[in-house]
Protein backbone atom coordinates (compact mmCIF):
# COMPACT_ATOMS: atom_id res chain seq x y z
CA UNK A 1 0.00 0.00 0.00
CA UNK A 2 3.05 2.27 0.04
CA UNK A 3 4.13 4.33 -2.96
CA UNK A 4 6.98 6.38 -4.14
CA UNK A 5 6.95 9.23 -1.41
CA UNK A 6 5.48 6.66 1.44
CA UNK A 7 6.97 2.97 2.58
CA UNK A 8 5.52 0.68 5.28
CA UNK A 9 7.01 -0.95 8.72
CA UNK A 10 5.93 -2.58 11.59
CA UNK A 11 5.87 -1.66 15.70
CA UNK A 12 5.35 -3.70 18.68
CA UNK A 13 7.05 -7.18 16.86
CA UNK A 14 4.78 -6.87 14.11
CA UNK A 15 1.29 -6.00 15.88
CA UNK A 16 1.13 -2.59 14.29
CA UNK A 17 1.61 -1.75 10.92
CA UNK A 18 2.54 1.56 9.76
CA UNK A 19 2.97 3.87 6.59
CA UNK A 20 5.14 6.90 7.01
CA UNK A 21 6.83 9.07 4.81
CA UNK A 22 10.24 8.83 3.95
CA UNK A 23 11.17 11.83 4.47
CA UNK A 24 10.71 13.74 7.61
CA UNK A 25 10.31 12.63 11.11
CA UNK A 26 9.51 9.03 11.33
CA UNK A 27 7.36 7.21 14.56
CA UNK A 28 9.79 4.77 16.45
CA UNK A 29 11.17 4.80 19.55
CA UNK A 30 9.19 7.40 21.23
CA UNK A 31 5.12 6.46 19.95
CA UNK A 32 5.93 3.27 21.58
CA UNK A 33 6.99 4.19 24.92
CA UNK A 34 4.50 6.73 25.61
CA UNK A 35 1.51 4.18 24.27
CA UNK A 36 3.07 1.38 26.93
CA UNK A 37 2.28 4.50 30.00
CA UNK A 38 -1.38 4.53 28.86
CA UNK A 39 -3.52 2.46 31.30
CA UNK A 40 -6.35 1.89 29.04
CA UNK A 41 -8.97 -0.66 29.44
CA UNK A 42 -11.08 -2.22 26.94
CA UNK A 43 -13.95 -0.26 25.56
CA UNK A 44 -12.20 3.10 27.25
CA UNK A 45 -11.79 6.54 24.89
CA UNK A 46 -8.42 7.36 24.35
CA UNK A 47 -7.82 10.57 22.16
CA UNK A 48 -4.12 11.09 20.52
CA UNK A 49 -3.20 14.36 20.32
CA UNK A 50 -0.87 15.67 17.46
CA UNK A 51 -1.24 11.82 16.26
CA UNK A 52 1.00 12.14 12.65
CA UNK A 53 0.44 9.00 11.30
CA UNK A 54 -1.50 7.58 14.05
CA UNK A 55 1.63 5.38 16.05
CA UNK A 56 0.84 6.12 19.38
CA UNK A 57 -2.77 5.57 19.04
CA UNK A 58 -2.44 2.37 17.09
CA UNK A 59 0.01 0.80 19.56
CA UNK A 60 -2.70 1.68 22.27
CA UNK A 61 -5.13 -0.15 20.32
CA UNK A 62 -2.87 -3.37 19.60
CA UNK A 63 -2.07 -3.75 23.33
CA UNK A 64 -5.90 -3.09 24.69
CA UNK A 65 -8.97 -4.52 22.65
CA UNK A 66 -12.41 -2.92 21.50
CA UNK A 67 -10.11 0.79 22.57
CA UNK A 68 -11.95 3.64 21.00
CA UNK A 69 -9.34 6.06 19.46
CA UNK A 70 -9.37 9.49 18.32
CA UNK A 71 -6.77 11.04 16.54
CA UNK A 72 -6.34 14.38 15.57
CA UNK A 73 -3.26 16.46 14.10
CA UNK A 74 -3.25 19.81 12.11
CA UNK A 75 -1.54 17.60 8.87
CA UNK A 76 -3.80 16.78 6.68
CA UNK A 77 -1.49 14.20 4.68
CA UNK A 78 -0.41 12.68 7.80
CA UNK A 79 -4.78 12.37 8.89
CA UNK A 80 -4.74 11.08 5.23
CA UNK A 81 -1.67 8.24 6.30
CA UNK A 82 -3.46 7.84 10.23
CA UNK A 83 -6.94 6.49 7.80
CA UNK A 84 -5.39 4.55 5.84
CA UNK A 85 -3.13 3.01 9.15
CA UNK A 86 -5.78 2.28 10.88
CA UNK A 87 -7.30 0.04 7.80
CA UNK A 88 -4.49 -1.10 7.42
CA UNK A 89 -4.32 -3.06 10.85
CA UNK A 90 -8.04 -4.05 10.26
CA UNK A 91 -9.32 -1.78 13.48
CA UNK A 92 -11.44 1.43 13.59
CA UNK A 93 -11.04 4.97 14.94
CA UNK A 94 -11.58 8.17 14.18
CA UNK A 95 -8.87 10.83 12.78
CA UNK A 96 -9.46 14.52 12.87
CA UNK A 97 -7.81 17.57 10.79
CA UNK A 98 -7.54 20.27 13.46
CA UNK A 99 -5.57 22.88 15.60
CA UNK A 100 -5.61 21.74 19.53
CA UNK A 101 -6.05 25.40 20.21
CA UNK A 102 -9.51 24.53 18.49
CA UNK A 103 -11.84 24.58 21.66
CA UNK A 104 -15.05 23.16 19.27
CA UNK A 105 -12.85 20.74 17.54
CA UNK A 106 -13.04 17.80 20.16
CA UNK A 107 -15.49 17.38 22.97
CA UNK A 108 -14.98 18.13 26.39
CA UNK A 109 -14.53 15.67 29.42
CA UNK A 110 -15.17 12.72 26.88
CA UNK A 111 -11.73 10.57 26.99
CA UNK A 112 -10.75 8.71 29.85
CA UNK A 113 -6.62 9.05 28.37
CA UNK A 114 -4.88 10.76 26.12
CA UNK A 115 -1.40 9.94 24.64
CA UNK A 116 0.68 12.93 23.16
CA UNK A 117 4.16 12.90 21.39
CA UNK A 118 4.30 16.68 21.04
CA UNK A 119 6.68 18.40 18.99
CA UNK A 120 9.82 19.14 21.44
CA UNK A 121 11.46 22.71 20.50
CA UNK A 122 9.84 25.73 21.02
CA UNK A 123 9.55 27.80 18.03
CA UNK A 124 12.91 29.97 16.63
CA UNK A 125 14.84 27.15 18.72
CA UNK A 126 14.90 25.28 15.75
CA UNK A 127 17.14 25.60 12.00
CA UNK A 128 14.14 25.72 9.43
CA UNK A 129 13.86 23.05 6.79
CA UNK A 130 12.21 22.98 3.29
CA UNK A 131 10.51 19.74 3.95
CA UNK A 132 7.21 21.09 5.14
CA UNK A 133 6.08 17.83 7.49
CA UNK A 134 9.58 17.88 8.96
CA UNK A 135 9.28 21.98 9.86
CA UNK A 136 6.20 20.90 11.93
CA UNK A 137 6.78 18.11 13.56
CA UNK A 138 10.38 19.66 14.75
CA UNK A 139 8.64 22.98 15.84
CA UNK A 140 5.23 23.42 17.47
CA UNK A 141 2.58 22.56 14.94
CA UNK A 142 1.31 26.21 13.68
CA UNK A 143 2.09 28.91 16.67
CA UNK A 144 1.29 25.79 19.60
CA UNK A 145 3.12 25.41 22.17
CA UNK A 146 3.40 23.04 25.05
CA UNK A 147 0.79 24.66 27.23
CA UNK A 148 -1.65 24.34 24.49
CA UNK A 149 -1.11 20.76 24.72
CA UNK A 150 -1.62 20.79 27.78
CA UNK A 151 -4.61 22.80 27.86
CA UNK A 152 -6.64 20.85 25.39
CA UNK A 153 -5.63 17.70 27.06
CA UNK A 154 -7.09 19.00 30.26
CA UNK A 155 -10.37 20.33 28.60
CA UNK A 156 -11.33 17.06 26.68
CA UNK A 157 -10.53 14.02 29.46
CA UNK A 158 -12.69 13.18 31.48
CA UNK A 159 -11.66 13.82 35.70
CA UNK A 160 -9.13 11.76 36.83
CA UNK A 161 -8.63 10.83 33.43
CA UNK A 162 -4.94 9.71 32.13
CA UNK A 163 -2.51 12.18 30.34
CA UNK A 164 0.70 10.32 28.82
CA UNK A 165 3.15 12.08 27.16
CA UNK A 166 6.49 11.47 26.05
CA UNK A 167 9.60 15.01 25.45
CA UNK A 168 13.13 15.51 26.05
CA UNK A 169 14.18 15.25 29.47
CA UNK A 170 16.07 18.65 30.25
CA UNK A 171 12.30 19.72 29.19
CA UNK A 172 11.10 18.19 32.21
CA UNK A 173 10.91 21.47 34.25
CA UNK A 174 8.78 23.12 31.80
CA UNK A 175 6.17 20.09 31.61
CA UNK A 176 5.80 20.09 35.20
CA UNK A 177 4.81 23.60 35.31
CA UNK A 178 2.50 23.87 32.08
CA UNK A 179 0.81 20.73 34.18
CA UNK A 180 0.61 22.99 37.20
CA UNK A 181 -2.00 22.44 39.55
CA UNK A 182 -4.44 21.14 37.41
CA UNK A 183 -3.07 17.57 37.07
CA UNK A 184 -1.55 15.31 39.59
CA UNK A 185 -0.45 11.98 40.65
CA UNK A 186 2.05 12.26 38.71
CA UNK A 187 4.57 9.62 37.34
CA UNK A 188 7.64 9.74 35.83
CA UNK A 189 9.78 7.44 33.68
CA UNK A 190 13.54 8.58 32.55
CA UNK A 191 14.81 6.99 29.23
CA UNK A 192 18.30 6.70 29.47
CA UNK A 193 20.68 6.18 25.94
CA UNK A 194 22.73 3.99 28.09
CA UNK A 195 24.10 2.87 31.63
CA UNK A 196 25.37 5.46 33.35
CA UNK A 197 24.29 8.30 30.95
CA UNK A 198 22.31 11.05 31.51
CA UNK A 199 18.59 10.68 30.14
CA UNK A 200 17.26 11.89 27.06
CA UNK A 201 13.71 11.14 27.11
CA UNK A 202 11.09 11.70 29.72
CA UNK A 203 7.86 9.70 29.80
CA UNK A 204 5.19 11.22 32.42
CA UNK A 205 1.85 9.97 33.39
CA UNK A 206 -0.46 12.28 34.59
CA UNK A 207 -3.91 12.50 36.36
CA UNK A 208 -6.37 15.05 35.77
CA UNK A 209 -7.56 17.13 38.71
CA UNK A 210 -5.84 14.73 40.84
CA UNK A 211 -3.81 15.55 44.38
CA UNK A 212 -1.20 12.79 45.29
CA UNK A 213 2.29 12.60 45.50
CA UNK A 214 4.78 12.26 42.90
CA UNK A 215 6.46 9.09 41.77
CA UNK A 216 9.99 9.15 40.20
CA UNK A 217 10.21 5.44 38.83
CA UNK A 218 13.61 4.02 38.27
CA UNK A 219 15.75 5.04 35.41
CA UNK A 220 15.36 3.04 31.61
CA UNK A 221 17.58 1.79 29.95
CA UNK A 222 17.42 1.77 26.43
CA UNK A 223 20.48 0.13 24.81
CA UNK A 224 23.19 -2.77 25.30
CA UNK A 225 26.92 -1.82 25.54
CA UNK A 226 26.63 -3.62 22.25
CA UNK A 227 24.19 -1.98 20.80
CA UNK A 228 21.02 -3.84 21.10
CA UNK A 229 18.03 -2.79 23.05
CA UNK A 230 18.13 -3.69 26.62
CA UNK A 231 15.42 -6.51 27.71
CA UNK A 232 13.24 -4.60 29.27
CA UNK A 233 13.05 -2.70 26.79
CA UNK A 234 12.86 -5.29 24.31
CA UNK A 235 9.84 -6.43 25.89
CA UNK A 236 8.01 -3.16 25.66
CA UNK A 237 8.76 -2.70 22.10
CA UNK A 238 8.29 -5.93 20.46
CA UNK A 239 5.92 -7.47 23.04
CA UNK A 240 3.74 -4.76 24.05
CA UNK A 241 4.54 -4.97 28.07
CA UNK A 242 3.67 -1.97 30.15
CA UNK A 243 6.24 0.51 31.50
CA UNK A 244 5.31 -0.70 35.19
CA UNK A 245 6.95 -3.75 33.98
Amino acid sequence: MSNANTDECALLGGKVKLIQFKTGLRAGLDAVMVAAAVPAQPGERVLDAGCGTGAAGLCVQARVENVRLTGIDIQADLIMLAARNVTLNGWQAEFLIGDVRDKTRLPYDHFEHSVCNPPYNEQGTWYDTPDPVRSKQLGHQGDARLMDWIDCLHRTLKPHGTLSLIHRADHADKIIQALGTRFGGLELWPLHPHEGEVASRLVIRALKNRKSPVKMYPGIVLHEVSGGWTQRVDDILAHGKPLEG
